[in-house]
């Protein structure tokens, strides 16, 4: 296994989530309905918030040099292109300030930049919509600056997984991660009366 094949395996496994958490409800969900630009904005203040928390602690806690390094490099990232939105943590960083271990982390940060990919990709078609090209292009450097925060997971998912067991532990973060982002999904649509489940 590498980190590679292990990107694939997370995307291919969880296909039919990450392609729900790919489309406008997701968007829709995360602004509580409120699909304006403000409101756009502020929910991705609260995402990077979270993040930069998230990984800034990891960053404080973590023994292996390589992690630490690798966790303060996305929480800077986090906290330059937004972070200071306030509002309640959301489950995918419950989830992930729950992960233990370096290569659980690594699994997670990985898991976490395919879900902040995906949700990157709708806003940045949402301010293509609204006629407004440059925050699409200030949300375009935010995801290009996820991708590069997958390429940092998969260095350090390649440093610290040495065996099958690291590899496990790995998957087992990176699974939770993208199960909390989609039940995070499901709920909040449901509670507005929309069937998730139908949108692909």
């Amino acid at each position: 296994m590498n980190a590679p094949e292990f990107t694939e395996t997370v995307r291919d496994d969880h296909e039919t989530p990450l392609s729900r958490l790919g489309s406008s409800k997701w968007v829709y969900a995360l602004t509580g309905g409120e699909m304006a630009g403000d409101a756009v904005e502020a929910a991705w203040a609260v995402e990077a918030r979270a993040a930069r928390e998230t990984f800034e602690a990891w960053a404080a806690d973590d023994p292996t040099e390589e992690a630490e390094r690798a966790f303060a490099d996305v929480a800077a990232f986090a906290a330059e292109h937004g972070g200071d939105g306030e509002a309640e943590t959301p489950p995918t960083y419950e989830a992930l300030a729950d992960l233990t271990g370096t290569a659980a982390r690594a699994g997670g940060l990985l898991a976490w930049t395919l879900v902040a990919e995906k949700t990157l990709a709708q806003m940045v078609g949402f301010f293509v919509g609204d006629a407004d090209p440059s925050t699409a292009n200030t949300f375009r450097d935010r995801k290009s600056g996820v991708r590069e925060a997958r390429e940092t997971a998969e260095a350090l998912l390649d440093e610290v997984c040495s065996d099958d067991d690291a590899w496990a532990a790995a998957r087992t973060g990176a699974d939770a991660v993208v199960e909390a982002a989609y039940a995070d999904y499901v709920d909040t649509l449901e509670s507005m009366g929309i069937k998730p489940k139908n949108v692909c």
